[in-house]
Parts: structure tokens; C-alpha cells; sequence
């Protein structure tokens, strides 16, 4: 004691969008979680992809130039956002502001566990099922003292 609530108010915010999104759209196009910090991740299928980045870059705008803002190019003004849609939205309180998220980072999820032909390529030595003290040239490896 005393708790410690790592979300803040942008944090807050998101979490609303995306509860008003999946209640606007009638099923649930979008699901977050954080990291162990206010910083939010949002897993949503592909055909939502769309919607759900126009309503992201909508209410959480850039500050600087889109290239400084996501990893990906976007198109900030998208047919998506009906002015039905945008009314809803505008009820979780949340007021278009540009720079309270930094970055946007688009991502795919990966083809799930695969099996190597090659043991080298393994991170996981298959003998102690530890991490390989030297992974190979492939691989970079992060050392923290």
C-alpha cells in the first residue's frame, strides 16, 4: 500500500473510445490492454483496421508530421468517420488534441509457433531450454546489468 494505478488520463480515454467504438460498430471490433505502463495496446482484426486507426488519429491527432507519428503512412481523413459515428464517439468527453500519444505502431501478428528445420535459428538452446548465450547473427540480443 498504497495502490499504484499506472493508467492516466489518455490512457482513460482510450479505453473509453474503444468500449464506445465496439458499442457504435454492434460487436467488438477492438480490445486493449497496457503495458506495465499507461502505454495502450489495441488488437483489432483486419477489416477494422481502418476504423479503428481514423477514430485513433481523430481524437489523438499528430503533433509533428505523420512520418514522426507511425510507423506506417496513414490517411488522416477517412469516409469512415461518419458524422453518426463521431457523435458517439464525441460522448466519452474526449476532445481532438494533437500530441497526447507520440507514436502510433502498426503491427501484424506473427504466423504463431513454427517449427525450424535449422537449430541454429533457435533462440532456446534445445538441450537446457534456456536462451542461447550466443544466438547467431540473425538475432540481436539485449544485455542488461
Amino acid at each position: 500500500y498504497p495502490p499504484i494505478f499506472y493508467l492516466n488520463d489518455i490512457s482513460k480515454a482510450i479505453i473509453r473510445l474503444v468500449h464506445a467504438l465496439n458499442t457504435a460498430v454492434g460487436q467488438v471490433c477492438a480490445a486493449y490492454t497496457f503495458d506495465a505502463g499507461p502505454n495502450a495496446v489495441i488488437y483489432t482484426l483486419d477489416s477494422f483496421e481502418p476504423l479503428l486507426v481514423a477514430v485513433m488519429t481523430h481524437y489523438f491527432p499528430p503533433n509533428n508530421s505523420q512520418t514522426e507519428y507511425c510507423n506506417k503512412p496513414l490517411d488522416l481523413t477517412s469516409p469512415l468517420l461518419t458524422p453518426e459515428l463521431l457523435n458517439q464517439l464525441d460522448r466519452t468527453g474526449r476532445v481532438p488534441h494533437g500530441g497526447d500519444i507520440k507514436y502510433i505502431f502498426l503491427t501484424r501478428s506473427g504466423p504463431g509457433p513454427q517449427k525450424l528445420e535449422d537449430l541454429e535459428e533457435s533462440l532456446i538452446d534445445p538441450v537446457t531450454g534456456l536462451c542461447k548465450e550466443n544466438p547467431g547473427p540473425k538475432h540481436k540480443r539485449m544485455r542488461i546489468n
